[in-house]
């Protein structure tokens, strides 16, 4: 497929594709004329490397982790990369779980005195 078209088909932009490819997170072979062809494979693969950049992951980070990804084949090296990779998302879905109780909690107590007009409760504060 085109550029266009797995641009459309994956919701990306044709600039980010050109950046995946400069990045080796994407290949394309050319036409007679130098247009890029996609395999139709390559629509996961943008999607893998869309959850991996919003996880948090950089672009040499996703380069080096997606060959086993995509294979399941890798290094004792790279299974503790990934092991890492995995134990920082843990860490980052705590911190986005203690936020968002924490507007709940601020939701809440401003809900219940929202009728009476009184302040916030005391440490519900944001």
């Amino acid at each position: 497929m085109r550029i266009g078209e797995l641009a459309r088909r994956t919701g990306v932009t044709t600039r980010a594709l050109r950046y995946y490819e400069e990045q080796d997170l994407l290949t394309a072979e050319r036409s007679g004329s130098g247009q890029r062809r996609y395999a139709e494979d390559a629509v996961d693969r943008i999607r893998l490397i869309r959850q991996l950049y919003a996880a948090g992951l950089s672009s040499k980070a996703i380069a080096e982790l997606t060959p086993c990804v995509i294979d399941g084949k890798a290094t004792p090296e790279l299974l503790q990369r990934l092991a890492a990779e995995r134990d920082h998302l843990d860490r980052r879905i705590t911190d986005l779980v203690d936020a968002r109780n924490r507007l709940d909690s601020v939701i809440g107590g401003a809900s219940s005195n929202m009728h009476t007009g009184a302040p916030c409760p005391r440490g519900a504060e944001a």
